[in-house]
Protein backbone atom coordinates (compact mmCIF):
# COMPACT_ATOMS: atom_id res chain seq x y z
CA UNK A 1 0.00 0.00 0.00
CA UNK A 2 1.47 3.56 -0.93
CA UNK A 3 0.67 6.69 0.15
CA UNK A 4 1.82 9.87 -0.62
CA UNK A 5 3.06 12.93 1.36
CA UNK A 6 3.51 16.39 1.38
CA UNK A 7 6.97 17.16 3.56
CA UNK A 8 4.71 20.04 5.51
CA UNK A 9 2.62 16.76 6.26
CA UNK A 10 5.17 14.51 7.19
CA UNK A 11 6.80 17.15 9.74
CA UNK A 12 3.40 17.25 11.60
CA UNK A 13 2.88 13.72 11.29
CA UNK A 14 6.15 13.66 13.28
CA UNK A 15 5.08 15.78 15.48
CA UNK A 16 2.26 14.14 16.06
CA UNK A 17 4.02 10.77 16.76
CA UNK A 18 6.10 12.18 19.14
CA UNK A 19 3.19 13.36 21.12
CA UNK A 20 1.59 9.82 20.75
CA UNK A 21 4.94 8.26 22.36
CA UNK A 22 4.77 11.21 25.55
CA UNK A 23 1.13 10.16 26.00
CA UNK A 24 1.72 6.16 25.73
CA UNK A 25 4.27 6.24 28.19
CA UNK A 26 2.29 8.21 30.61
CA UNK A 27 -0.84 6.44 30.08
CA UNK A 28 1.23 3.30 30.57
CA UNK A 29 2.47 4.79 33.90
CA UNK A 30 -1.30 5.74 35.06
CA UNK A 31 -2.29 2.47 33.82
CA UNK A 32 0.58 0.23 35.84
CA UNK A 33 -0.17 2.51 39.16
CA UNK A 34 -4.19 2.23 38.73
CA UNK A 35 -3.87 -1.66 38.73
CA UNK A 36 -1.69 -1.99 41.43
CA UNK A 37 -4.02 0.15 43.38
CA UNK A 38 -7.02 -1.91 42.39
CA UNK A 39 -5.64 -5.26 43.68
CA UNK A 40 -4.94 -3.70 46.74
CA UNK A 41 -8.55 -2.42 46.67
CA UNK A 42 -9.75 -5.67 46.24
CA UNK A 43 -7.93 -7.13 49.00
CA UNK A 44 -9.30 -4.83 51.39
CA UNK A 45 -12.78 -5.41 49.78
CA UNK A 46 -12.89 -8.72 50.27
CA UNK A 47 -11.31 -8.07 53.91
CA UNK A 48 -14.31 -5.65 54.70
CA UNK A 49 -16.95 -7.97 53.13
CA UNK A 50 -16.58 -10.92 56.03
CA UNK A 51 -14.77 -8.78 58.93
CA UNK A 52 -16.86 -10.81 61.66
CA UNK A 53 -16.05 -14.20 59.56
CA UNK A 54 -11.80 -13.58 59.33
CA UNK A 55 -12.20 -12.05 62.74
CA UNK A 56 -14.03 -15.30 64.18
CA UNK A 57 -11.52 -17.36 62.11
CA UNK A 58 -8.40 -15.33 63.73
CA UNK A 59 -9.62 -15.57 67.43
CA UNK A 60 -10.48 -19.38 67.05
CA UNK A 61 -6.86 -19.36 66.28
CA UNK A 62 -5.90 -17.95 69.07
CA UNK A 63 -7.90 -18.96 71.36
CA UNK A 64 -6.97 -22.50 70.60
CA UNK A 65 -3.84 -21.46 70.63
CA UNK A 66 -3.68 -20.12 74.38
CA UNK A 67 -6.15 -22.60 75.57
CA UNK A 68 -2.68 -25.23 74.55
CA UNK A 69 -0.56 -23.03 76.24
CA UNK A 70 -2.03 -22.85 79.62
CA UNK A 71 -2.61 -26.19 79.65
CA UNK A 72 1.14 -27.55 79.33
CA UNK A 73 2.11 -25.26 81.83
CA UNK A 74 -0.36 -26.58 84.51
CA UNK A 75 0.77 -30.17 83.60
CA UNK A 76 3.73 -30.30 81.70
CA UNK A 77 3.87 -33.98 81.94
CA UNK A 78 0.45 -34.51 80.30
CA UNK A 79 1.74 -34.41 76.68
CA UNK A 80 4.31 -37.37 77.62
CA UNK A 81 1.34 -39.00 79.58
CA UNK A 82 -0.86 -39.24 76.86
CA UNK A 83 2.07 -40.28 74.42
CA UNK A 84 2.67 -43.00 76.82
CA UNK A 85 -1.11 -44.06 77.53
CA UNK A 86 -1.36 -44.14 72.80
CA UNK A 87 2.06 -45.98 72.80
CA UNK A 88 1.25 -48.49 75.70
CA UNK A 89 4.72 -48.58 76.86
CA UNK A 90 7.56 -46.21 78.34
CA UNK A 91 10.30 -46.42 75.48
CA UNK A 92 8.65 -43.82 73.28
CA UNK A 93 9.62 -41.44 76.54
CA UNK A 94 12.90 -42.08 74.88
CA UNK A 95 11.47 -40.26 71.32
CA UNK A 96 10.06 -37.59 72.76
CA UNK A 97 13.09 -36.61 74.68
CA UNK A 98 15.40 -37.04 71.70
CA UNK A 99 13.35 -35.26 69.14
CA UNK A 100 12.68 -32.22 71.72
CA UNK A 101 16.65 -31.97 72.07
CA UNK A 102 17.71 -32.51 68.41
CA UNK A 103 15.17 -30.39 67.06
CA UNK A 104 16.43 -27.79 64.68
CA UNK A 105 16.47 -24.00 67.14
CA UNK A 106 14.42 -21.47 65.29
CA UNK A 107 16.52 -18.24 64.14
CA UNK A 108 14.54 -15.07 65.51
CA UNK A 109 15.88 -13.34 62.06
CA UNK A 110 14.21 -15.81 60.12
CA UNK A 111 10.64 -15.14 62.30
CA UNK A 112 10.77 -11.63 61.66
CA UNK A 113 11.12 -12.39 58.17
CA UNK A 114 8.24 -15.08 58.00
CA UNK A 115 5.93 -12.70 59.57
CA UNK A 116 6.53 -9.53 57.23
CA UNK A 117 3.45 -8.33 55.01
CA UNK A 118 3.21 -9.71 51.90
CA UNK A 119 1.23 -9.69 49.02
CA UNK A 120 0.83 -12.56 46.71
CA UNK A 121 -0.05 -13.72 43.59
CA UNK A 122 -3.08 -15.70 42.92
CA UNK A 123 -1.84 -16.83 39.84
CA UNK A 124 0.86 -18.10 41.39
CA UNK A 125 -0.52 -21.97 42.65
CA UNK A 126 1.82 -24.68 44.52
CA UNK A 127 1.19 -27.84 44.88
CA UNK A 128 1.13 -29.32 48.87
CA UNK A 129 0.84 -32.68 51.14
CA UNK A 130 -1.10 -33.20 53.86
CA UNK A 131 0.22 -36.65 54.06
CA UNK A 132 2.91 -36.60 56.51
CA UNK A 133 3.06 -38.23 60.42
CA UNK A 134 5.26 -38.81 63.44
CA UNK A 135 4.82 -40.22 66.93
CA UNK A 136 3.41 -37.60 68.39
CA UNK A 137 0.42 -36.66 66.68
CA UNK A 138 0.12 -39.87 64.82
CA UNK A 139 1.21 -42.40 66.83
CA UNK A 140 3.48 -43.55 64.26
CA UNK A 141 5.56 -42.32 61.04
CA UNK A 142 3.89 -41.22 57.81
CA UNK A 143 5.29 -41.28 54.82
CA UNK A 144 8.72 -40.20 56.64
CA UNK A 145 9.35 -44.31 56.87
CA UNK A 146 8.36 -44.64 52.96
CA UNK A 147 9.76 -48.11 51.35
CA UNK A 148 12.19 -48.09 48.36
CA UNK A 149 10.13 -48.54 45.89
CA UNK A 150 11.18 -51.90 43.97
CA UNK A 151 12.48 -51.89 40.11
CA UNK A 152 9.71 -53.40 37.83
CA UNK A 153 12.58 -55.50 36.30
CA UNK A 154 12.58 -58.18 39.17
CA UNK A 155 16.63 -59.05 37.55
CA UNK A 156 17.01 -55.23 38.27
CA UNK A 157 15.12 -54.78 41.32
CA UNK A 158 18.14 -57.16 43.12
CA UNK A 159 20.77 -54.65 43.03
CA UNK A 160 18.97 -52.17 45.34
CA UNK A 161 17.96 -51.79 48.46
CA UNK A 162 15.24 -52.30 50.14
CA UNK A 163 12.44 -52.46 53.10
CA UNK A 164 11.68 -49.06 54.83
CA UNK A 165 13.49 -45.92 56.44
CA UNK A 166 13.42 -45.66 59.79
CA UNK A 167 12.81 -42.14 61.29
CA UNK A 168 13.29 -39.84 62.48
CA UNK A 169 17.07 -39.59 61.05
CA UNK A 170 16.61 -42.10 58.20
CA UNK A 171 13.68 -40.99 56.21
CA UNK A 172 12.51 -41.21 52.92
CA UNK A 173 14.10 -37.99 51.06
CA UNK A 174 17.62 -37.14 49.64
CA UNK A 175 17.05 -33.82 51.82
CA UNK A 176 16.49 -33.25 55.52
CA UNK A 177 13.43 -30.61 56.63
CA UNK A 178 13.94 -27.80 58.76
CA UNK A 179 11.25 -28.79 60.69
CA UNK A 180 12.31 -32.40 61.06
CA UNK A 181 10.34 -35.11 60.42
CA UNK A 182 7.00 -33.60 61.12
CA UNK A 183 3.16 -34.49 61.11
CA UNK A 184 0.52 -32.61 58.94
CA UNK A 185 -1.59 -32.50 61.99
CA UNK A 186 0.51 -30.21 64.03
CA UNK A 187 -1.09 -26.48 63.67
CA UNK A 188 1.84 -24.94 64.32
CA UNK A 189 3.53 -26.88 61.40
CA UNK A 190 0.56 -25.76 59.30
CA UNK A 191 0.96 -22.61 60.11
CA UNK A 192 4.51 -21.86 59.55
CA UNK A 193 3.89 -23.83 55.81
CA UNK A 194 1.08 -21.39 55.37
CA UNK A 195 3.20 -18.56 56.33
CA UNK A 196 6.19 -19.59 54.08
CA UNK A 197 3.54 -19.79 51.22
CA UNK A 198 2.51 -16.15 51.63
CA UNK A 199 5.89 -15.08 52.29
CA UNK A 200 7.26 -16.43 48.82
CA UNK A 201 4.43 -14.59 47.06
CA UNK A 202 2.27 -17.77 46.44
CA UNK A 203 -1.40 -17.03 46.03
CA UNK A 204 -2.87 -21.09 46.03
CA UNK A 205 -2.29 -23.98 47.66
CA UNK A 206 -3.43 -27.09 45.30
CA UNK A 207 -3.80 -29.32 48.21
CA UNK A 208 -3.63 -32.80 47.61
CA UNK A 209 -7.19 -34.27 47.94
CA UNK A 210 -8.85 -37.58 48.41
CA UNK A 211 -12.32 -38.31 49.24
CA UNK A 212 -13.46 -39.10 53.14
CA UNK A 213 -12.23 -42.40 53.96
CA UNK A 214 -9.70 -42.89 51.79
CA UNK A 215 -5.69 -41.88 51.46
CA UNK A 216 -2.80 -42.78 49.94
CA UNK A 217 -1.23 -46.20 50.25
CA UNK A 218 1.25 -44.39 53.09
CA UNK A 219 -0.83 -42.31 54.51
CA UNK A 220 -3.90 -40.92 56.16
CA UNK A 221 -7.27 -39.84 55.25
CA UNK A 222 -6.44 -35.59 54.32
CA UNK A 223 -9.69 -34.79 53.88
CA UNK A 224 -10.00 -34.47 58.01
CA UNK A 225 -7.16 -31.80 57.60
CA UNK A 226 -8.76 -29.87 55.35
CA UNK A 227 -10.68 -27.24 57.93
CA UNK A 228 -7.51 -26.19 59.28
CA UNK A 229 -5.86 -25.64 55.87
CA UNK A 230 -8.59 -23.36 55.01
CA UNK A 231 -8.96 -21.61 58.04
CA UNK A 232 -5.37 -21.09 58.43
CA UNK A 233 -5.05 -20.40 54.37
CA UNK A 234 -8.31 -17.32 55.30
CA UNK A 235 -6.10 -15.60 58.11
CA UNK A 236 -3.18 -15.32 55.83
CA UNK A 237 -5.11 -14.29 52.63
CA UNK A 238 -4.13 -17.39 50.79
CA UNK A 239 -6.70 -19.44 48.77
CA UNK A 240 -6.80 -23.63 48.99
CA UNK A 241 -7.79 -25.15 45.80
CA UNK A 242 -7.74 -29.48 45.42
CA UNK A 243 -5.85 -31.46 43.57
CA UNK A 244 -8.00 -34.41 42.90
CA UNK A 245 -5.84 -37.68 43.20
CA UNK A 246 -6.64 -40.79 41.90
CA UNK A 247 -8.56 -42.02 44.39
CA UNK A 248 -10.15 -45.75 44.65
CA UNK A 249 -13.14 -46.14 41.83
CA UNK A 250 -12.84 -42.64 40.99
CA UNK A 251 -14.64 -41.75 37.20
CA UNK A 252 -17.27 -39.64 35.97
CA UNK A 253 -19.88 -40.60 38.60
CA UNK A 254 -17.58 -40.92 41.97
CA UNK A 255 -15.95 -37.47 40.66
CA UNK A 256 -19.19 -35.62 40.80
CA UNK A 257 -20.72 -36.78 43.74
CA UNK A 258 -17.37 -36.02 45.45
CA UNK A 259 -17.64 -32.23 44.08
CA UNK A 260 -20.86 -32.43 45.61
CA UNK A 261 -19.24 -32.76 49.26
CA UNK A 262 -16.97 -30.01 48.54
CA UNK A 263 -18.84 -27.47 47.38
CA UNK A 264 -21.71 -28.15 50.19
CA UNK A 265 -18.68 -28.67 53.07
CA UNK A 266 -16.15 -25.85 51.86
CA UNK A 267 -17.94 -24.02 49.08
CA UNK A 268 -18.69 -21.39 51.49
CA UNK A 269 -15.32 -20.78 53.09
CA UNK A 270 -13.51 -17.45 52.62
CA UNK A 271 -10.40 -19.40 51.91
CA UNK A 272 -11.96 -21.42 48.75
CA UNK A 273 -10.33 -20.90 45.71
CA UNK A 274 -12.89 -19.63 42.81
CA UNK A 275 -11.43 -17.70 39.73
CA UNK A 276 -12.87 -15.01 37.48
CA UNK A 277 -14.59 -16.93 34.25
CA UNK A 278 -15.17 -13.96 31.50
CA UNK A 279 -17.75 -15.66 29.24
CA UNK A 280 -20.07 -17.03 31.99
CA UNK A 281 -19.33 -13.69 33.95
CA UNK A 282 -19.04 -15.33 36.97
CA UNK A 283 -16.68 -16.92 39.48
CA UNK A 284 -15.93 -20.26 39.79
CA UNK A 285 -13.44 -22.93 41.64
CA UNK A 286 -10.37 -24.89 40.10
CA UNK A 287 -9.42 -28.06 40.45
CA UNK A 288 -6.21 -29.73 39.16
CA UNK A 289 -7.48 -33.79 38.36
CA UNK A 290 -4.34 -35.88 38.75
CA UNK A 291 -3.72 -38.65 36.09
CA UNK A 292 -6.96 -37.55 34.17
CA UNK A 293 -5.90 -39.63 31.20
CA UNK A 294 -7.18 -43.08 33.56
CA UNK A 295 -10.81 -42.07 32.65
CA UNK A 296 -12.05 -42.63 29.26
CA UNK A 297 -12.20 -38.86 27.59
CA UNK A 298 -16.09 -39.97 26.43
CA UNK A 299 -17.01 -40.48 30.09
CA UNK A 300 -15.38 -37.40 31.14
CA UNK A 301 -17.15 -35.58 28.61
CA UNK A 302 -21.21 -36.24 29.92
CA UNK A 303 -19.40 -34.39 33.23
CA UNK A 304 -17.45 -31.61 31.61
CA UNK A 305 -19.36 -31.23 27.79
CA UNK A 306 -22.06 -28.66 28.10
CA UNK A 307 -24.13 -30.92 26.13
CA UNK A 308 -22.87 -34.27 28.42
CA UNK A 309 -25.77 -36.53 30.03
CA UNK A 310 -24.53 -35.38 33.75
CA UNK A 311 -23.44 -32.09 32.46
CA UNK A 312 -22.19 -29.73 35.44
CA UNK A 313 -21.99 -26.74 32.88
CA UNK A 314 -23.91 -23.81 34.33
CA UNK A 315 -25.08 -26.25 37.45
CA UNK A 316 -23.16 -25.28 41.43
CA UNK A 317 -20.81 -27.70 40.35
CA UNK A 318 -19.16 -26.12 37.90
CA UNK A 319 -15.41 -25.03 37.59
CA UNK A 320 -12.62 -24.52 35.73
CA UNK A 321 -11.41 -28.74 35.79
CA UNK A 322 -7.65 -29.08 34.65
CA UNK A 323 -6.33 -32.19 33.59
CA UNK A 324 -3.03 -33.53 33.56
CA UNK A 325 -1.11 -33.44 30.50
CA UNK A 326 1.39 -36.38 30.76
CA UNK A 327 1.84 -37.53 26.87
CA UNK A 328 0.92 -35.46 23.28
CA UNK A 329 -1.82 -37.24 22.36
CA UNK A 330 -3.57 -36.03 25.96
CA UNK A 331 -3.52 -33.17 24.28
CA UNK A 332 -6.58 -33.96 22.13
CA UNK A 333 -8.11 -36.29 24.69
CA UNK A 334 -8.70 -33.69 27.33
CA UNK A 335 -10.23 -31.22 24.67
CA UNK A 336 -12.16 -34.25 23.70
CA UNK A 337 -13.22 -34.55 27.46
CA UNK A 338 -14.41 -30.96 27.53
CA UNK A 339 -12.28 -30.09 30.53
CA UNK A 340 -11.17 -26.45 30.65
CA UNK A 341 -7.44 -26.80 30.43
CA UNK A 342 -4.18 -28.80 31.35
CA UNK A 343 -1.21 -28.52 33.58
CA UNK A 344 2.33 -30.21 33.94
CA UNK A 345 2.84 -30.91 37.20
CA UNK A 346 5.86 -33.07 36.72
CA UNK A 347 9.67 -30.89 37.52
CA UNK A 348 11.67 -33.14 35.21
CA UNK A 349 12.28 -31.41 31.77
CA UNK A 350 12.10 -33.96 29.46
CA UNK A 351 10.46 -36.55 31.48
CA UNK A 352 7.37 -36.54 29.58
CA UNK A 353 5.88 -34.46 26.58
CA UNK A 354 4.36 -32.33 29.15
CA UNK A 355 7.36 -31.70 30.96
CA UNK A 356 9.79 -30.89 28.52
CA UNK A 357 10.10 -26.77 28.37
CA UNK A 358 11.02 -27.10 24.69
CA UNK A 359 7.60 -28.49 24.34
CA UNK A 360 5.04 -25.59 26.15
CA UNK A 361 5.26 -22.86 23.68
CA UNK A 362 3.50 -25.90 21.11
CA UNK A 363 1.28 -26.97 23.74
CA UNK A 364 0.53 -23.03 24.52
CA UNK A 365 -0.61 -22.29 21.04
CA UNK A 366 -2.44 -25.65 20.86
CA UNK A 367 -4.45 -24.53 23.94
CA UNK A 368 -5.18 -21.39 22.78
CA UNK A 369 -6.54 -22.73 19.32
CA UNK A 370 -8.93 -24.51 21.38
CA UNK A 371 -9.74 -21.94 24.02
CA UNK A 372 -8.12 -23.59 26.63
CA UNK A 373 -6.21 -22.55 29.84
CA UNK A 374 -2.10 -24.01 29.80
CA UNK A 375 -0.74 -24.19 33.53
CA UNK A 376 2.59 -25.18 32.95
CA UNK A 377 4.14 -26.70 36.16
CA UNK A 378 7.30 -25.60 37.33
CA UNK A 379 9.86 -27.33 40.10
CA UNK A 380 13.22 -26.21 41.61
CA UNK A 381 15.00 -29.77 40.35
CA UNK A 382 14.02 -33.44 40.92
CA UNK A 383 15.91 -36.43 43.13
CA UNK A 384 14.18 -38.97 44.27
CA UNK A 385 16.88 -42.03 44.65
CA UNK A 386 15.96 -42.49 48.53
CA UNK A 387 13.00 -44.09 47.91
CA UNK A 388 13.34 -44.81 44.06
CA UNK A 389 17.41 -45.93 43.83
CA UNK A 390 17.06 -46.68 40.49
CA UNK A 391 16.15 -43.64 39.02
CA UNK A 392 19.10 -41.44 38.89
CA UNK A 393 18.93 -41.08 35.05
CA UNK A 394 15.44 -38.69 35.94
CA UNK A 395 17.51 -36.49 38.63
CA UNK A 396 17.64 -32.90 37.97
CA UNK A 397 20.33 -31.00 39.73
CA UNK A 398 19.24 -27.42 41.11
CA UNK A 399 22.67 -26.20 39.87
CA UNK A 400 22.21 -23.19 43.08
CA UNK A 401 18.14 -22.23 42.08
CA UNK A 402 19.71 -21.78 38.23
CA UNK A 403 17.65 -24.76 36.97
CA UNK A 404 14.21 -22.94 38.84
CA UNK A 405 15.12 -19.80 37.42
CA UNK A 406 15.17 -21.71 33.85
CA UNK A 407 11.70 -23.64 34.48
CA UNK A 408 10.18 -19.65 35.40
CA UNK A 409 12.21 -18.73 32.35
CA UNK A 410 10.40 -21.37 30.17
CA UNK A 411 7.32 -20.47 32.17
CA UNK A 412 7.37 -16.92 30.88
CA UNK A 413 8.16 -16.97 27.35
CA UNK A 414 4.62 -18.71 27.14
CA UNK A 415 2.57 -16.59 28.97
CA UNK A 416 0.41 -18.43 30.77
CA UNK A 417 -2.57 -16.93 32.62
CA UNK A 418 -1.03 -19.54 35.64
CA UNK A 419 2.23 -21.02 37.21
CA UNK A 420 1.91 -23.65 39.24
CA UNK A 421 5.17 -24.86 41.25
CA UNK A 422 5.91 -28.80 42.41
CA UNK A 423 6.15 -28.46 45.14
CA UNK A 424 6.34 -26.82 48.21
CA UNK A 425 6.77 -30.08 49.94
CA UNK A 426 6.71 -33.44 48.16
CA UNK A 427 9.94 -34.83 50.17
CA UNK A 428 10.41 -37.93 48.24
CA UNK A 429 10.53 -36.69 44.84
CA UNK A 430 13.31 -33.93 46.23
CA UNK A 431 11.03 -31.07 44.39
CA UNK A 432 10.30 -28.96 47.58
CA UNK A 433 10.56 -25.16 47.83
CA UNK A 434 10.58 -26.19 51.92
CA UNK A 435 13.31 -24.83 53.79
CA UNK A 436 15.40 -27.63 54.21
CA UNK A 437 19.14 -28.34 56.36
CA UNK A 438 22.27 -30.12 56.25
CA UNK A 439 22.38 -33.04 57.75
CA UNK A 440 24.75 -35.99 58.44
CA UNK A 441 24.10 -39.02 60.03
CA UNK A 442 26.97 -40.20 59.68
CA UNK A 443 25.58 -43.24 57.26
CA UNK A 444 23.71 -41.02 55.12
CA UNK A 445 24.64 -37.29 54.11
CA UNK A 446 21.72 -35.25 52.83
CA UNK A 447 21.51 -32.77 50.80
CA UNK A 448 20.57 -29.11 51.73
CA UNK A 449 20.75 -25.66 49.13
CA UNK A 450 23.94 -24.57 50.07
CA UNK A 451 25.69 -22.40 52.57
CA UNK A 452 25.88 -19.54 51.10
CA UNK A 453 21.67 -19.73 50.14
CA UNK A 454 20.73 -21.17 53.33
CA UNK A 455 17.00 -22.93 54.04
CA UNK A 456 14.68 -20.72 53.16
CA UNK A 457 16.77 -20.16 49.58
CA UNK A 458 13.68 -21.19 46.90
CA UNK A 459 10.97 -19.01 48.95
CA UNK A 460 13.33 -16.06 48.34
CA UNK A 461 13.59 -17.20 44.84
CA UNK A 462 10.12 -17.77 44.39
CA UNK A 463 9.20 -14.70 45.50
CA UNK A 464 11.40 -13.06 42.66
CA UNK A 465 10.11 -15.14 40.27
CA UNK A 466 5.94 -14.49 41.98
CA UNK A 467 7.20 -10.46 41.70
CA UNK A 468 8.05 -10.77 37.61
CA UNK A 469 5.40 -12.43 37.18
CA UNK A 470 2.99 -10.54 38.59
CA UNK A 471 4.24 -7.62 36.32
CA UNK A 472 4.34 -9.93 33.49
CA UNK A 473 0.49 -10.52 34.07
CA UNK A 474 -0.14 -6.75 34.38
CA UNK A 475 1.26 -5.90 30.77
CA UNK A 476 -0.48 -8.78 29.45
CA UNK A 477 -4.20 -7.57 30.11
CA UNK A 478 -6.00 -5.95 26.99
CA UNK A 479 -5.62 -2.49 28.00
CA UNK A 480 -2.32 -2.60 28.25
CA UNK A 481 -1.28 -4.75 25.34
CA UNK A 482 -3.16 -1.77 23.27
CA UNK A 483 -1.47 0.84 25.05
CA UNK A 484 1.47 -1.07 24.30
CA UNK A 485 0.92 -1.34 20.72
CA UNK A 486 0.26 1.82 20.29
CA UNK A 487 3.21 3.18 22.19
CA UNK A 488 5.86 0.78 19.90
CA UNK A 489 4.20 2.00 16.71
CA UNK A 490 4.39 5.98 17.55
CA UNK A 491 7.91 5.60 19.00
CA UNK A 492 8.79 3.51 15.39
CA UNK A 493 7.14 6.34 12.97
CA UNK A 494 9.17 8.85 15.33
CA UNK A 495 12.33 7.27 14.73
CA UNK A 496 12.22 6.79 11.20
CA UNK A 497 10.89 10.19 10.30
CA UNK A 498 13.92 11.85 12.17
CA UNK A 499 16.22 8.79 10.44
CA UNK A 500 14.67 10.36 6.97
CA UNK A 501 15.03 14.25 7.65
CA UNK A 502 18.43 13.60 8.83
CA UNK A 503 19.11 11.84 5.74
CA UNK A 504 17.31 14.75 3.63
CA UNK A 505 20.02 17.02 1.45
CA UNK A 506 17.55 19.86 1.95
CA UNK A 507 17.75 22.34 4.59
CA UNK A 508 14.43 22.49 7.66
CA UNK A 509 13.29 25.83 6.54
CA UNK A 510 13.02 23.98 2.45
CA UNK A 511 11.82 21.11 3.92
CA UNK A 512 9.10 22.99 5.56
CA UNK A 513 8.01 25.38 2.97
CA UNK A 514 8.11 22.21 0.31
CA UNK A 515 5.75 20.05 -1.31
CA UNK A 516 7.81 17.32 -2.92
CA UNK A 517 5.97 14.08 -2.17
CA UNK A 518 7.19 11.02 -0.44
CA UNK A 519 7.14 7.51 0.26
CA UNK A 520 6.11 5.98 3.09
CA UNK A 521 5.71 1.96 2.55
CA UNK A 522 4.63 -0.66 5.18
CA UNK A 523 6.23 -4.04 4.71
CA UNK A 524 3.57 -5.96 6.47
CA UNK A 525 5.83 -7.76 8.84
CA UNK A 526 6.12 -6.68 12.67
CA UNK A 527 4.34 -3.03 11.26
CA UNK A 528 7.56 -2.70 9.81
CA UNK A 529 7.99 0.64 7.98
CA UNK A 530 10.32 2.67 5.59
CA UNK A 531 10.32 6.40 3.89
CA UNK A 532 11.63 7.22 0.13
CA UNK A 533 11.76 9.94 -2.11
CA UNK A 534 9.79 10.14 -5.42
CA UNK A 535 11.59 10.16 -8.28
Amino acid sequence: MVHFWSRKALLRLTAAAIIVCLLGTTLLMIFNITEKDKRTLEKQLEKIKNPIKNENVMLAALRKEVDEQIERLKNPESEIDEILTMSGNKSRLKFVLTAALEKPKQNLANDTKINEARNVNYNVHIFYYPWYGNPTFDGKYLHWNHPFLPHWNHKEAKKWPSGHHSPPDDIGANFYPELGPYSSKDPGVVRKHIQDIKYAGIGVIAVSWYPPGDADSQGEEPDKLMPMILDMAAAQGVKVAFHIEPYKGRDHLTLKKNLKYIIKTYGNHSAFYRRYHKEKNKMLPLYYVYDAYQVSSKLWADLFKPSGKLTLRDTELDGFFIGLLVEQQHKVDIVSAGFDGFYTYFATNGFTFGSSWDKWKEIQKFAKSQSKMFIPSVGPGYIDTNVRPWNGKNTRNRNAGNYYRAAFDAAFKVNPSIISITSFNEWHEGTQIEPAVSKNTGQYLYLDYGRKQGPRYYLDLTREFADRYTHINLFSSPVAYWLKQAWFFSSRLTIHMFLFLAASPISMSDMYASNVPILIFFTGKDNDFDTGYIN
